[in-house]
């Protein structure tokens, strides 16, 4: 049982998780209300968030609010953000987590193929911050976090699509985070390494792959997302108030 940091400045707070049913999405929830926190997720799996939910307040008896929605609906992910100011009267946080990381062949895929890639990717996250930061600039304070990835700093093969868009991400970030602080918002991105989500160790994270991982790294043992998640609340925290535009790696020294 790990001990682990509780930060009185998240309590209230307004967050806002996309893909937040599985994976590191559904660790960074369940972190964020055991801080206290007023989370809301969205997510494409209907049933995963429903059963994340029952899950929380069965175990902690808090549940978060969940809508289901797919980001690429560029336009439903845009009237969901606004709503939260009127349902919660404001936004703190906006975490963009979504991604898909299917692989895929430079020399095959198509440019619907390439498009489909860069609207989970990319261009949901930078709608969602478009909304999110209207709302952030009234009240003169918000926090934005994009969850890029280690692939854009070692351009694994097999992932053309996923790296562009994860690279774009930390661009975007710098750029927002120049803009919008004169309004007191804050843009970070974090770069998770190998994280073993249920989705990698069913696809990819084989016994061998993760031997080989573990030969990469300077910190043996598997990275969970909790050590993501961990990251996620310091950067929503007063705790790391004059940080921004700035990229964190939590990849147990990979790279």
């Amino acid at each position: 049982m790990h001990n682990y940091a509780t930060y009185p400045s998240l309590a209230g707070k307004v967050i806002l998780i996309t893909g937040g049913a599985t994976g590191i999405g559904a660790v960074m929830v369940e972190a964020f209300i055991k801080q206290n926190a007023a989370v809301i997720f969205v997510d494409i799996q209907k049933e995963k968030g429903d059963a994340l939910c029952e899950k929380l307040a069965h175990e902690l008896g808090r549940t978060p609010v969940f809508k289901h929605l797919d980001t690429t609906n560029i336009d439903a992910l845009q009237s969901f953000i606004a709503t939260i100011s009127q349902s919660h009267q404001r936004l703190d946080v906006l975490i963009n987590n979504v991604a898909n990381d299917t692989r895929h062949s430079p020399l095959d895929i198509d440019q619907q193929g390439w498009r489909d890639c860069m609207a989970v990717n990319l261009d949901s996250t930078f709608f969602a911050c478009q909304s999110a930061i209207r709302l952030m600039r009234e009240n003169r304070s918000g926090n934005i976090i994009n969850m890029s990835s280690i692939n854009v700093l070692i351009g694994p093969k097999q992932m053309p699509g996923y790296v562009a868009a994860k690279a774009a991400l930390n661009g975007l970030s710098k750029s927002l985070a120049n803009q919008y602080g004169e309004y007191g918002i804050r843009v970070n991105t974090i770069l998770p390494g190998w994280v073993a989500t249920d989705r990698q160790l069913a696809l990819w994270l084989t016994t061998e792959a993760d031997k080989e991982w573990q030969k990469s790294v300077a910190l043996r043992g598997r990275l969970e997302p909790i050590h993501v998640a961990n990251m996620a609340l310091f950067l929503a925290a007063e705790d790391s108030a004059m940080i921004t535009g700035q990229q964190f790696v939590v990849d147990a020294g990979r790279t």
